[in-house]
């Protein structure tokens, strides 16, 4: 295919997020069942999250590469238009990338001086972190590289 299109993964984040809130209804109804929440995820629990995952994972790589491509590529070289957003929302990503990186540390040094380890604490901030990162890498990728795009003959020996 030599065009981005944003409505496939637009639908794949649809049907990731359907598919969480079936794994969430379906432990909801597991909980009725029992009368209490129980402590495991079920099985199928698991093969709707991971399913949602493939999904979620599928449409946010669909919809960065048309941010980042457009609709469709074009032969040539291509470069950025200077601009002062870019700039001003890079430097607030880095001082949010700085200040999670800070509570990070601290909440490891927290977790080695009283023994209390709240793990999904640590988790969320270093995927804060993550995405934080890949944002900048985004947008540096978007309105600061150069961008060249080469186009070569199909090299196949199949006679069809």
């Amino acid at each position: 295919m030599y065009r981005n299109d944003p409505i496939v993964p637009t639908f794949a984040l649809i049907l990731a997020a359907g598919l969480f809130y079936m794994a969430y209804l379906d432990g909801l109804h597991i909980a009725r069942l029992l009368g209490h929440t129980p402590e495991e995820l079920s099985v199928g629990q698991i093969g709707l999250m991971a399913f949602g995952a493939v999904f979620l994972l599928y449409g946010l790589i669909g919809l960065v590469s048309y941010w980042l491509e457009g609709v469709e590529l074009r032969p040539g070289r291509h470069f950025p238009t200077p601009s002062t957003a870019p700039v001003a929302v890079g430097v607030i990503l880095v001082l949010l990338l700085t200040a999670l990186s800070g509570f990070f540390v601290r909440l490891i040094v927290y977790s080695a001086q009283t023994g209390h380890n709240p793990a999904w604490l640590q988790g969320l901030v270093f995927g804060a972190i993550s995405l934080v990162v890949a944002t900048l890498l985004g947008i540096y990728k978007k309105y600061f590289g150069r961008d060249e795009v080469v186009t070569e003959e199909e090299k196949s020996h199949f006679p069809w």
